[in-house]
């Protein structure tokens, strides 16, 4: 038996990527597929968003755009993170990827999308000049969609009059905040990462925004014991029995990517939300139970109507953080694409 099976939804990602679609009444979807997918795998879920209608692939870094190039050969691939070496200018001019440029130095041969800073204060350039004819596209990013609505309206009417006249290039500024909530930040592509995996950017219930998570995750009960008052369960003795108290214990931990400090959520044992105790190990955390259960029983830490948004607030993060951290190493998970 695996400590833990991860489980990938494709179909819901397909209808994640449709509802986004209906939204963007028109623009393009490109899927932000970095960082092996937000941890689902990269390759899994490109494929089925651009089954669904996404028509690009967005990515950090050149070798994620290089490993995406080998399956899908014609897609347009972004790489929105800085190209780092002349070497990995030349793989990606090699290669047809896009690059993001945040300077006025615009690499021959590669078609580029120069990045405007409107607020993020982060990549981008300050002031937009003449782009020279490599240039493809112009995009921004904003800070704010999901916290602070003037400011990221603000954003989007600096993009839209420091682009108006180069409306013949393909512009961008929305990502999935933007794209469920703000219409004026639809120009001609949306680049969506979170949204797609069925995680809500706003930190709240998914089902909100039409969005089902592709990501389940479970394990079982590898041991049921019984706690006698006074004594502990786990690393500094966090959790002390008042009354006699069984535990179960779940072998998956913080090098799984269920982090250490997620004590105090709930997951779901045999269909019941129980509470999580003591010190989270690196390869282990304990549950209080209401009564002995056999060793196997079912534990959901994610999915099923557990949301990963309710773990992220206990753990005072985001979703983003979270689904990134779960490992998917065969050798300590067992990951399985469905798809229906």
């Amino acid at each position: 038996m695996h400590r833990s099976e991860l489980n990938i939804d494709l179909a819901a990602l397909r209808r994640n990527a449709r509802t986004l679609l209906h939204a963007l009444a028109g623009s393009e979807l490109w899927a932000v597929v970095k960082a092996n997918g937000y941890g689902h795998g990269a390759s899994d879920v490109a494929g089925a968003a651009l089954g669904a209608g996404a028509t690009g692939l967005c990515v950090a870094t050149v070798p994620e755009g290089l490993e995406l190039r080998r399956e899908f050969s014609t897609t347009r691939i972004v790489v929105m993170g800085p190209a780092g070496s002349n070497r990995e200018v030349g793989q990606a001019r090699d290669a047809a990827l896009e690059l993001v440029v945040s300077s006025d130095e615009i690499p021959p041969g590669v078609r580029v999308h120069v990045k405007l800073d409107t607020g993020m204060g982060r990549w981008g350039l300050s002031e937009l000049r003449a782009p020279p004819f490599e240039v493809v596209g112009l995009m921004s990013h904003l800070a704010t969609a999901d916290t602070d609505a003037a400011y990221a309206e603000w954003q989007i009417e600096r993009f839209r009059n420091a682009t108006a006249a180069y409306t013949h290039l393909t512009r961008h500024i929305a990502h999935s905040a933007a794209a469920l909530r703000y219409p004026s930040s639809r120009f001609d592509a949306a680049r969506c990462g979170i949204a797609l995996y069925g995680l809500s950017p706003f930190g709240t219930d998914p089902g909100e925004d039409g969005l089902e998570p592709v990501l389940s995750w479970t394990s079982y009960l590898a041991q049921c014991r019984l706690l006698r008052t006074g004594e502990s369960t786990g690393y500094g003795r966090r959790f002390i029995a008042e009354r006699d108290t069984w535990i179960g214990l779940v072998p998956v931990g913080y090098a799984d990517g269920f982090r250490r400090d997620l004590t105090g959520t709930q997951v779901r044992v045999a269909g019941e939300l129980r509470p999580v105790v003591g010190t989270i190990s690196m390869d282990a955390f304990a549950v209080e139970l209401d009564r002995e259960l056999p060793i196997g029983t079912p534990v959901v830490l994610i999915g099923r109507g557990m949301l990963a948004e309710d773990h992220a607030r206990i753990a005072d993060t985001i979703t983003y953080e979270l689904v990134c951290g779960i490992s998917s190493d065969p050798a300590r998970a067992r990951r399985v694409v469905v798809d229906g």
